[in-house]
């Protein structure tokens, strides 16, 4: 094959593996973070126990679904990741997406695990209102929070008598685990949410959007089939 074949070969190789390259940058922004979120929900869907899951989305007021909550360092250290807000409304629809991220200590973790799917229920006002009004908010100081009920407790935590505004549920390894995220900090991420409305917008206003995007259609899909769980 002559040199220049061969060059043009080449140089045809390196174009496709830049705009290969390209496309997964792209992703990695806000869309990797949707793709990752109906990973997690399906996955939870998936559990044995997941109608229970599926029964306090289903009374709620919203979701917020981080799909890799990260622990860093060794016994005390931080925990981080980057998640995906909606709100539920009475009419079984959806609305959204905000962006946001969740940081903290990294106390209640379970020994041996460094990364948990983890999604937080939001059951009544005050819950809905931390999500969509300030910047920022504490969970525990600011809004009350507690590890999701499960089994019978789920209905009895779903007859309008919620104690916690948030309820947690986490996953690791396929399995449901353990983990305290009381003392973490749910911030609002403008980049993110700039970089999916195309514009600088809060987490308030994004979310009395419909979510009605193809974007976002797998995870509002997933979102659907698991509140279909529910006794």
């Amino acid at each position: 094959m002559k040199l220049w074949k061969r060059s043009l070969i080449f140089a045809l190789c390196a174009v496709v593996a830049l705009c290969a390259a390209g496309r997964a940058l792209a992703e990695t922004a806000h869309m990797r973070r949707i793709r990752l979120s109906t990973n997690l929900i399906n996955k939870m869907a998936a559990q044995s126990d997941a109608d229970a899951l599926g029964q306090v989305i289903k009374s709620g007021k919203g979701v917020a679904i981080f799909p890799a909550v990260t622990k860093a360092g060794l016994g005390i250290g931080g925990q981080t990741g980057e998640g995906v807000v909606f709100l539920r409304r009475p009419n079984g629809r959806w609305s959204g997406p905000a962006f946001m991220g969740i940081s903290g200590a990294s106390i209640g973790f379970q020994i041996g695990v460094q990364s948990v799917g983890l999604v937080l229920v939001i059951t009544n006002e005050e819950g809905l209102h931390a999500f969509t009004g300030g910047n920022s908010f504490k969970l525990g100081a600011d809004v009350a929070i507690a590890a999701g009920p499960v089994g019978r407790d789920a209905s009895a935590a779903t007859d309008g008598r919620a104690k916690a505004s948030i309820y947690s549920y986490s996953i690791s390894k396929g399995l449901f685990a353990g983990v305290s995220v009381e003392g973490s900090v749910i911030n609002q991420n403008r980049d993110a949410n700039k970089a999916y409305w195309g514009r600088d917008i809060s987490a308030g206003n994004a979310l009395k959007k419909p979510a009605t995007d193809k974007r976002v259609a797998q995870l509002i899909q997933a979102l659907n089939n698991l509140v279909k769980k529910a006794h």
